[in-house]
């Protein structure tokens, strides 16, 4: 607690609001910034006659992202290659207290969720996440976007039946998935092209996100035979001077690995019937500040 009643609760509620503003764009300092704005906004507001301070905060929050993410759209379209969200380190503490929130609130901050929600409108994209990831009631978010109620049940409908359609499907079994990222990363830097085919679906796809700063594939990669052979001659290259470290980022495990100290390459895979199926692969430097706290 502090002196200040005013910090003490916009602090109570930061982990919603930034949760909320990562969903909506995807990257850490974007999403602070947005966190950040909101508390001036606050601080500098009337709060005694607030008489729902998460929901108002919330409200702050979601339209300041709504705003940011509509700037945001036309700087990601002149991306060079695809596009991937800045990995977080998840750990959801008290905000998720059994298993079946542990798994929503897993769910809408993975990667695979996160790169469908890109092809929403910024509006659909409030309502999924309010919804679907915090289970807003309708009328609240309806509230917070100043749309009916109605629209905002039209919203969410079209949201959801989206990433329905775009999701792809992959296995939860999160000991299975550390498994097989723990038997990728040894393949991979081994340089072993047979056991990297070995882990991998025959319809596999890699996914690179580097922005043009660092080496990386500017297209998706797919089928086993070429992602493996890329995988392997990326793998020799690999020296005494990388440290990886497996992780939990996004709702699952994942590996940050460092050279020199510095943090370098992010890699996460997706795993269905037993294979990997989707492997995600972060070097943008500016995405991999968050890989220092593990």
């Amino acid at each position: 607690m502090t002196a200040d009643p005013a910090t003490d609760v916009f602090e109570e509620h930061r982990p919603v609001l930034t949760g909320v503003a990562y969903r909506m764009l995807g990257r850490v300092a974007d999403a602070e910034d947005v966190v950040q704005e909101a508390w001036l906004r606050w601080s500098s507001a009337a709060q005694e006659d607030v008489r729902e301070p998460r929901a108002f905060l919330v409200r702050i929050t979601t339209r300041l992202a709504i705003d940011r993410l509509r700037h945001l759209k036309s700087r990601r379209e002149a991306y060079v290659g695809p596009w991937l969200p800045e990995p977080v380190v998840t750990d959801f503490g008290p905000a998720a207290p059994d298993a079946a929130e542990r798994a929503v609130l897993a769910d809408s901050v993975s990667l695979a969720v996160l790169v469908v929600l890109e092809s929403l409108s910024p509006l659909e994209r409030a309502v999924f996440v309010l919804r679907e990831a915090f289970g807003f009631p309708y009328a609240e978010i309806a509230t917070a976007l100043d749309r009916t109620e109605a629209a905002v049940r039209q919203l969410a409908g079209r949201a959801r039946r989206h990433v329905d359609e775009r999701k792809p499907r992959y296995d939860v079994d999160q000991g299975e998935r550390r498994d097989l990222t723990e038997r990728f990363l040894a393949a991979a830097s081994g340089g072993s092209i047979e056991q990297l085919m070995a882990l991998l679906a025959p319809d596999v796809r890699l996914v690179s996100d580097a922005g043009g700063k660092a080496r990386a594939a500017r297209r998706v990669i797919e089928t086993a035979d070429k992602v493996g052979r890329f995988l392997a001659a990326v793998g020799r290259e690999v020296g005494p001077g990388w440290d990886m470290r497996v992780a939990e980022f996004n709702g699952g495990p994942a590996v940050a690995c460092f050279v020199g100290g510095k943090p370098d390459t992010f890699f996460q895979v997706e795993v269905r019937d037993g294979a990997i199926q989707c492997i995600y692969i972060v070097r943008n430097p500016d995405k991999l500040a968050g890989l220092s706290v593990v």
